[in-house]
């Protein structure tokens, strides 16, 4: 579970940004600014970002506030699990990121794969959806809901990308450092049970 400063963070957050959309009275206004302010000073307390980066990144939305989406690609091969090496923190993850506007989620999958490990895939089935504030995450501010989609290999070969710089196939006991921001050791072993039970059914939260 995640912190609890940073739900009332995140709640506050949510609160101000509807609140300005559909505002019109100028009082009103004003309170919301002040709640968005106030969210920002809290994340400032318990983070090492700047006030500024904070605002940009985590208070800059407009309309009603929604959760982000971040997709992951899920590929097994040989009885191993296909990873890609996160340039930004030298640690793995699977294949994957925010969802693209115009994409459905099995096509984000299907890019992000390609973008970041040089494979063809194509989206087999829907394993999980995940809220990201149930499992050990570092700290973020953003709420987001983690879909997880088994893919295939359909062509292609290992080849990094802008964003990572490196490729492979790891067994469920022999996991390399994990870049926990987008995936824990716990998502990763919960995976392989689908490996080990196709028929499993789709992991909610």
């Amino acid at each position: 579970m995640e912190e609890k400063w940073l739900t009332w963070a995140k709640e506050i957050q949510a609160i101000a940004q509807t609140g300005l959309t559909y505002a019109k009275d100028i009082y009103d206004i004003e309170r919301y600014q002040a709640l968005r302010e106030l969210s920002v000073d809290i994340l400032a307390n318990y983070t090492y970002e700047s006030k500024e980066k904070i605002r940009l990144a985590f208070a800059g939305d407009e309309g009603y506030c929604t959760p982000k989406v971040d997709i992951r690609g899920v590929i097994f091969q040989d009885n191993k699990i296909l990873l890609v090496r996160e340039k930004l923190d030298g640690n793995w993850a699977l294949p994957g990121g925010w969802g693209d506007i115009g994409l459905s989620p099995s096509e984000v999958a299907v890019k992000e794969i390609a973008e970041e490990s040089g494979y063809q895939a194509e989206a087999v089935r829907l394993l999980a959806v995940l809220d990201k504030k149930f499992h050990e995450h570092p700290p973020e501010p953003y709420h987001v809901y983690k879909f997880f989609i088994l893919c295939r290999i359909t062509g292609g070969e290992a080849a990094g990308g802008v964003e990572t710089d490196g490729v492979g196939f790891f067994a469920e006991n022999e996991l390399p450092e994990l870049s926990r921001e987008r995936n824990t050791e716990k998502q990763i072993r919960t995976l392989f049970e689908f490996l080990k039970n196709p028929q499993k059914p789709v992991i909610l939260d």
